[in-house]
């Protein structure tokens, strides 16, 4: 398929890498062109403007930072692939999923939020979150194919994917924090760290996720799969999300406290795992 990406940063990127080795002809754009411009060396067309990218496309990918860039770029780019299927796969939310298909009901628009990080972006494994349109998600399925191993369709109501997004990664990011927290909390207690990951070793709350985080704090090396700026924003938008239904958001409130001194202490662009910066023992 002819498929446009819009917004080529970590996820961008990788989902590009997978739908060209899929086969698909791919043309991309990204606000900062030189974070694009590797992408030509794989077999990607870089476009300098969001309608060159999308022009002639049966698939566009939007892959952006925020609602108001969403917005900004459909604005830009919508009148150039008017029969397109629009993949809206940013973590904006419901309200902001919402947002934009009541700015665009002229688009064939998909809430497709996907969940995994850098490696299953450029593996074509991750998650794909949809709803929408039966008819457009079948259009798009070649090119979901491309950048994921399985699909979970949430309905038909737009937004419905976002939501289920956000409750996916309010546990996420719950988990690195928990990971943060227990290490350093065993430093402070004068302990080895590994203790705590041979105490909970093949236990019933082990997870290969608790030792890939692990290792990277006791590396003290935080190269950026998914990053630490990018969770704080969604944590912002899960606590927002919750409070909106009055579900309790005990617990979302630390999350934001956490992430936020992190990222207030100057590692946003580290791997999220460096939540752990927010709990320093002693």
């Amino acid at each position: 398929m002819h498929v446009a990406v819009l917004g080529t940063g970590i996820m961008g990127a990788g989902m590009t890498r997978s739908l060209l080795r899929a086969g698909h002809d791919i043309r991309v754009w990204n606000r900062t062109a030189a974070r694009a411009q590797p992408l030509a060396d794989d077999g990607a067309t870089v476009a300098g403007t969001p309608a060159g990218a999308v022009e002639g496309a049966e698939v566009v990918l939007v892959m952006l930072w925020d609602s108001p860039a969403v917005l900004d770029v459909l604005g830009s780019a919508a009148g150039a692939a008017p029969d397109a299927v629009w993949l809206q796969g940013s973590t904006i939310g419901a309200d902001g999923m919402r947002e934009v298909a009541a700015a665009r009901p002229d688009l064939r628009l998909v809430d497709a939020p996907v969940l995994g990080t850098k490696g299953p972006a450029e593996q074509g494994t991750l998650v794909a979150l949809l709803s929408g349109a039966p008819a457009d998600v079948a259009a798009a399925q070649p090119a979901i194919d491309g950048y994921s191993a399985r699909s979970v369709y949430a309905g038909e109501r737009l937004g419905a994917a976002s939501a289920l997004k956000l409750a996916c990664n309010a546990w996420v990011a719950t988990m690195n924090a928990a990971v943060g927290q227990s290490i350093a909390l065993a430093e402070g207690l004068g302990l080895d760290p590994a203790l705590f990951l041979e105490a909970t070793r093949g236990g019933a709350s082990d997870t290969p996720y608790l030792h890939m985080k692990a290792e990277l704090i006791a590396k003290g090396e935080f190269p950026p799969s998914f990053t630490l700026a990018g969770a704080f924003k969604d944590v912002e938008l899960i606590r927002a999300a919750a409070r909106g239904v009055s579900v309790a958001d005990d617990v979302l409130a630390g999350l934001v406290a956490a992430y936020g001194r992190a990222v207030a202490a100057g590692h946003g662009e580290e791997d999220m795992a460096a939540v752990y910066r927010a709990f320093p023992p002693g």
